[in-house]
């Protein structure tokens, strides 16, 4: 176990939960143990995952976005080119590479309160802490945990603030 203070927006994910994220992802969702952060509506936004798969399968990424205005927004900055550019800010910021390293072995501490799986020892998820790979797992980070744990999170929601936010319900616009 470790001491870090509980996620603070977790909440039980419920069968109602599994079955919108199966809506919102396309699949069936395996090894959840939480919803790390909902959208002002209540539908889940940021899972949170077991290490290891009902299956015996090792899983990293134990923080995702599920909320699809949110994946998509993401997506369309991954789109970018922003992966390469933070990456090689790593490189030349050393408080920005020391902050996305603390935010690593925060999402190690957070990701063993669950259990563990030798096969992933030291690595947590987005390419931390050397490289920006997925903003995706960046921002469900940033999302579950709240502001000023991955500062690669926290940049890309505040460029996505005026498109999209985790404040702004967007699900009655994706339904229809």
């Amino acid at each position: 176990m470790t001491d870090l203070p509980p996620l603070p927006f977790e909440s039980p994910a419920t069968a109602a939960d599994l079955a919108t994220m199966r809506e919102q992802l396309g699949r069936e969702m395996r090894g959840v143990v939480s919803i790390a952060r909902r959208c002002p509506c209540g539908r889940p936004a940021v899972v949170r995952t077991l290490p290891r798969l009902p299956d015996g399968t090792p899983f990293p990424t134990s923080l995702y976005l599920t909320l699809p205005s949110m994946v998509l927004a993401v997506s369309r900055v991954e789109a970018t080119g922003e992966m390469a550019r933070l990456t090689a800010e790593l490189t030349q910021d050393p408080e920005l590479a020391a902050a996305y390293g603390r935010a690593h072995e925060r999402y190690l501490a957070r990701r063993a309160e669950l259990g563990e799986a030798e096969e992933l020892t030291g690595v947590s998820a987005g390419g931390m802490p050397e490289r920006v790979k997925c903003l995706h797992a960046l921002v469900g980070q940033a999302l579950a945990e709240g502001e000023g744990v991955n500062p690669v999170g926290d940049r890309v929601l505040t460029a996505l603030a005026p498109v999209a936010s985790i404040d702004v319900c967007r699900c009655e616009e994706e339904a229809a």
